[in-house]
């Protein structure tokens, strides 16, 4: 088991959270994967393992690990949602053909929230950037 999984187990223990074998495998699923899944996508990989398990199971999960700020829920257009445990500051290409959202790295944009703060008045919580694009395995060779 990664040393992220062990630590966001710990997280939830702190707060008073069971760990049930279920709310494991999703976020064991969600921080190894890269595809930034849907809930749909989570409950078809784990429905093998865990066939007593529901949809809404896997929705009400994902929602403690949103709300305990583990998991933060990517909505882009009237696609249904896609989840990601990468909760450090990082940015998403998103493929208009396919859907496919792959994460990007680059340095905090501070500076445009504080332009943003100093131009507005307002007090800035967070930001969203998202490019759009063809992917590889789409685009025209």
């Amino acid at each position: 088991m990664g040393t992220r999984v062990q630590h966001a187990l710990e997280q939830l223990k702190n707060t008073g959270v069971r760990i049930t074998p279920q709310r494991h495998a999703i976020l064991d699923f969600l921080l190894d994967s890269m595809t930034h899944p849907t809930a749909d996508e989570i409950y078809r990989a784990l429905e093998p393992k865990f066939p007593s398990m529901s949809v809404a199971t896997v929705y009400n999960n994902l929602k403690m690990f949103m709300e305990s700020g583990m998991v933060r829920e990517l909505t882009y257009g009237d696609s249904s949602s896609r989840f990601d445990a990468n909760v450090s500051e990082h940015y998403h290409v998103i493929c208009e053909q396919c859907g496919k959202i792959e994460d990007f790295m680059y340095p905090s944009l501070v500076e445009v929230e504080r332009q943003a703060e100093q131009a507005t008045g307002f007090q800035v919580k967070g930001l969203r950037m998202e490019l759009y694009g063809i992917c590889g395995t789409c685009k025209p060779h």
